[in-house]
């Protein structure tokens, strides 16, 4: 299988790039390289001969029918999106470009290559559309998401990305594209850019200055061990079953504030002289709009592919404070990008 992967210098698709590659797959890897992006994420992989990148805007439809003629996909696993709530706050307009409009395009470049096909190689296509569990908005105290929850998008980035579900849920009920489509919670783990709650602790922990935790730390996630989230993802486009809906999720939730603690009492056995570091933690003004819970169900995904979590979330935090005291060398250059250490998301 040749698989072309839209976002695959991110986060979760460079980590989907890295075992796909090792797994024996051919990789397309198609990316804009924006502030989150980083070519260092994939480095492993960039010489070997079944790996071939493409830098490209999936708005740009003839730089995306180019790829797609190169290099003849067998399926499609479309990542690239913007993902950070709080820049959706203050500059909606480039979640909509991208994960709406972005989307559109892709998925219309993707239904032009699937009808060239020969027949067999059409049957086995896949557009498989990687979305989040926020399009289902907020749950409370008890409950959790699964593949029937309905849409309540209470942010522009979910709205966005909702709108990018639908899309593709369309182009397979209107044009039979063999689409599949999951939602995950929320990932964490290596090469995660320093923006999010987990790499900002880890980074304001290690550098002496405050953690900042929203409101009163309450709201709760379903964490997911990013590599296992990979696994999960190549499951479903071998063996996802066309035009279905698959939740993903870690099973380990936890709240904020613990998630928290819990990092910096691994900083201070692995770096006792900053110890303890609870003490840098500081309440902020909570994030406008802030859903209070979410948790997956994923006993589908579990029942029908096989696949289930790993990495518990005290493994997986472990292993990620690991790696980022390991890999300084990559945090300290994107440190340097614009509007790291800036928090956004305050203008509503």
């Amino acid at each position: 299988m040749k698989l072309l992967v839209t976002g695959g210098a991110g986060f979760i698709g460079s980590a989907v790039v890295r075992r796909a590659v090792a797994e024996g797959l051919g990789v397309v890897n198609v990316d804009k390289l924006t502030y989150a992006a980083n070519r260092d994420n994939v480095a492993s992989v960039a010489g070997d001969a079944s790996y071939a990148f493409e830098e490209a805007d999936i708005c740009d439809a003839g730089a995306i029918a180019r790829i797609f003629a190169a290099h003849d996909p067998d399926a499609v696993m479309h990542l690239a999106a913007e993902s950070h709530v709080d820049r959706s706050i203050d500059g909606p307009g480039a979640f909509v470009q991208t994960n709406v409009v972005g989307t559109y395009a892709l998925l219309e470049a993707a239904r032009a290559h699937w009808r060239g096909l020969s027949a067999p190689r059409r049957a086995a296509f896949r557009f498989h559309h990687v979305s989040t569990d926020e399009v289902f908005g907020a749950l409370g105290p008890t409950g959790k998401f699964n593949e029937t929850t309905p849409y309540a998008p209470n942010s522009p980035y979910s709205a966005s990305k909702a709108a990018s579900d639908h899309f593709a849920r369309a182009w397979g009920e209107t044009y039979g594209l063999p689409v599949i489509v999951t939602n995950c919670s929320n990932n964490y783990g290596p090469f995660h850019f320093p923006e999010k709650l987990i790499p900002v602790a880890i980074l304001n922990a290690l550098a002496g200055r405050p953690i900042p935790v929203y409101g009163r730390g309450e709201n709760v996630r379903d964490w997911l061990y990013v590599e296992d989230h990979a696994e999960a993802l190549l499951a479903v486009i071998r063996r996802g079953r066309v035009g279905e809906t698959y939740a993903i999720g870690g099973s380990a939730e936890a709240r904020n504030i613990d998630i928290v603690r819990t990092i910096c009492r691994v900083l201070d056995a692995r770096r006792p002289e900053g110890a303890p570091h609870e003490r840098l933690i500081a309440f902020v003004t909570d994030r406008p709009g802030h859903d209070f819970r979410y948790a997956i169900d994923a006993s589908k995904i579990m029942a029908e592919l096989g696949w289930r979590p790993s990495v518990t979330l005290e493994e997986g935090l472990r292993r990620t404070v690991d790696w980022y005291l390991a890999n300084e060398a990559w945090w300290r250059k994107l440190q340097r990008r614009g509007g790291v250490g800036e928090r956004p998301g305050l203008s509503a």
